[in-house]
C-alpha cells in the first residue's frame, strides 16, 4: 500500500500559493568547445542537489534514474500543475529517498543556495527562459530536447552558459552513446567515400486529431497564466493541443525528429547550412492547428545535401523497439521511422538513433561494418553529474546542441514562410534579404513578465 501523505493535500493549495510567494527575483534581470559524443569515465566524487522544473512524461524516466545516483540529491520539485507531483514522489519513496519540497513557481528553486542544477522538461515555450534565469542564478542545467522555442532564444543561452561558467547539457543523449561516437569515427576515417547525401525519417506514426474543445475554468490545482509562460495565454481547453501550435512548439514531427538531425550533424560534421527549404501541410489531420503533419526540408551545405521527410500518419513505418534498442538486433530499415541514412562514393551507413545501431553496405551491397546500439539516458545523466563537478564541458553542450536545434527552427521558417528556399546568416541569426521569414526565427512578443533578458 502507498503512503498516504500531505502531498494529497496538495493539489488544491498550489495554484494560489504563486498569489503569497516571496519571489525575490523578477523576471529578465540579470543576476549574478563543443563536446564529442563520448561518456564519462571519472567516477563522481561528491552530491550534487538538485531542483527539477516540469513533471510530466518524460521527467519520469530522469527522475527514475536520477533517483539511483548516491551522488544526487533531489531538494525540490516544480510543477504549475499540482496534479503532477504524485507518481514521482512514489519513484522517490520505491527508491528510498526523502520528500522533496514541492512548489508551482521555479524561482523558489533559483532563490535556494543549497540547490546547484536544475532539469528542465517543460513544453518548449519555457525552456529558454528557464535555462537563462537558471544560469544567471548561478545553477548548472539539464535541459530537455529541443531545448528552445525559437533560434534566437538558442544563441541567448549559450552565451548565459558561457557568461556564469554555467554546465548546460541539452538532453540529445545520443551523445552520450559509445556506438555513436563509433560511428563517428567510421565516417570520419573516409571508409564512405565522400558523402553528398544524407536522408533522415522521422516518419513517426500514431498521430492524432488534436483540435481545440471548448473552453472551461481552468482546474483549481492548475496556474493556467504560468504554464502559458512567455507565449500567448488564450482561454483554458484541457488537452494537448498546443502541441501542434507554433505558439508553444515547433510541430510533433521535428520536435521529436531533432535527435536525428542532433546525430547527422555528429556524423557528417559540419555546423551551419547555406541554405534551407521546407514545404509540406496539414493534409491528414483537418484540425485547425499550424503545424505540419507531413513536411520535407533540404538543408544545403558546400558540398553535400542533407534531406529530412517526416509524418504522423505513416502507421507501417515504427520507431526502434525497446527489445532492440536493449538487445543485440538491427531494425528493418525499411520500415524504420527514425532512422539516418548517409550516402557515400563507396559506401552507404543506416543509423538507428537511441540504441538501434548501425550497419554499413559497400558498392555491391554487402555488409561490410556494424554495430549494436544501447540506450544511454542513464550514461547522458552521468556525463551531466560529473560536468557539475569538474566544470568540464557536457557531451551536448547547449552551443553544439544548439546548432542541431538550429535545423528545426530553420525548417519551420522556410514552412511559415510558405516553403521558399532560404539563405542563411548565422552570425547574424537572419534570412539575407528576407526580413518577413527572419522573424520566424523569434517569438515576436513575449507576454510580460516573463520576457527573455535584454542583456545577458
Amino acid at each position: 500500500m502507498k503512503k498516504v501523505r500531505r502531498r494529497h493535500f496538495l493539489m488544491g493549495s498550489l495554484a494560489t500559493s504563486a498569489a503569497v510567494a516571496t519571489i525575490k527575483r523578477p523576471l529578465g534581470q540579470d543576476g549574478r568547445s563543443s563536446a564529442g559524443f563520448r561518456p564519462s569515465s571519472v567516477s563522481a566524487n561528491s552530491k550534487m542537489v538538485l531542483g527539477m522544473m516540469g513533471m510530466g512524461g518524460r521527467m519520469r524516466q530522469l527522475v527514475n534514474e536520477l533517483s539511483r545516483r548516491p551522488d544526487v540529491e533531489i531538494a525540490c520539485l516544480c510543477d504549475v500543475d499540482g496534479s503532477k507531483f504524485e507518481r514521482h514522489l512514489d519513484t522517490l519513496d520505491d527508491a528510498g529517498r526523502k520528500e522533496p519540497d514541492m512548489t508551482n513557481d521555479f524561482r523558489r528553486m533559483l532563490d535556494r543556495k543549497d540547490i546547484d542544477g536544475i532539469v528542465i522538461a517543460t513544453p518548449n515555450q519555457w525552456q529558454a527562459l528557464a535555462t537563462i534565469m537558471s544560469c544567471q542564478a548561478g545553477k548548472d542545467v539539464y535541459v530537455e530536447k529541443p531545448a528552445s522555442h525559437n533560434a534566437y532564444e538558442t544563441e541567448l543561452m549559450t552565451k548565459a552558459a558561457r557568461k556564469y561558467n554555467r554546465v548546460v547539457q541539452a538532453g540529445f543523449q545520443n551523445r552520450s552513446a559509445p556506438y555513436v561516437q563509433n560511428a563517428i569515427d567510421y565516417v570520419r576515417s573516409g571508409k564512405l567515400g565522400k558523402t553528398h547525401l544524407v536522408q533522415v525519417n522521422e516518419l513517426i506514426r500514431g498521430g492524432t486529431n488534436t483540435a481545440k474543445g471548448p473552453t472551461e475554468k481552468s482546474p483549481d490545482y492548475l496556474d493556467w497564466d504560468s504554464w502559458c509562460g512567455p507565449a500567448p495565454k488564450p482561454d483554458y481547453s484541457p488537452g494537448r493541443w498546443w502541441f501542434d501550435n507554433f505558439d508553444y512548439t515547433g510541430g510533433r514531427i521535428l520536435d521529436d525528429g531533432v535527435h536525428q538531425l542532433d546525430v547527422a550533424r555528429g556524423l557528417f560534421g559540419k555546423d551551419y547550412p547555406t541554405s534551407v527549404t521546407c514545404s509540406g501541410g496539414r493534409y491528414s489531420f483537418k484540425d485547425g492547428h499550424d503545424t505540419p503533419d507531413t513536411m520535407a526540408a533540404t538543408f544545403e551545405y558546400d558540398d553535400m545535401t542533407l534531406v529530412i521527410q517526416g509524418t504522423l500518419w505513416a502507421n507501417y513505418m515504427y520507431k526502434t523497439p525497446t527489445p532492440i534498442r536493449n538487445g543485440d538486433s538491427f531494425p528493418d530499415w525499411r520500415f524504420n521511422a527514425t532512422k539516418v541514412e548517409l550516402l557515400g562514393t563507396e559506401a552507404m551507413m543506416s543509423f538507428g538513433r537511441q540504441g538501434g545501431g548501425w550497419q554499413v553496405h559497400d558498392l555491391k551491397r554487402n555488409m561490410i561494418a556494424s554495430e549494436y546500439g544501447r540506450q544511454t539516458t542513464a550514461q547522458h545523466i552521468e556525463n551531466f553529474i560529473h560536468c557539475m563537478q569538474t566544470r568540464e564541458r557536457p557531451n551536448a553542450d547547449i552551443e553544439e546542441a544548439g546548432r542541431s536545434t538550429l535545423l528545426w527552427h530553420l525548417a519551420n521558417a522556410s514552412f511559415r514562410a510558405g516553403g521558399k528556399k532560404l539563405i542563411y546568416d548565422h552570425k547574424k541569426v537572419e534570412f539575407v534579404g528576407d526580413p518577413e521569414a527572419s522573424k520566424f526565427l523569434r517569438r515576436q512578443e513575449y507576454r510580460k513578465p516573463w520576457t527573455l533578458p535584454t542583456k545577458i
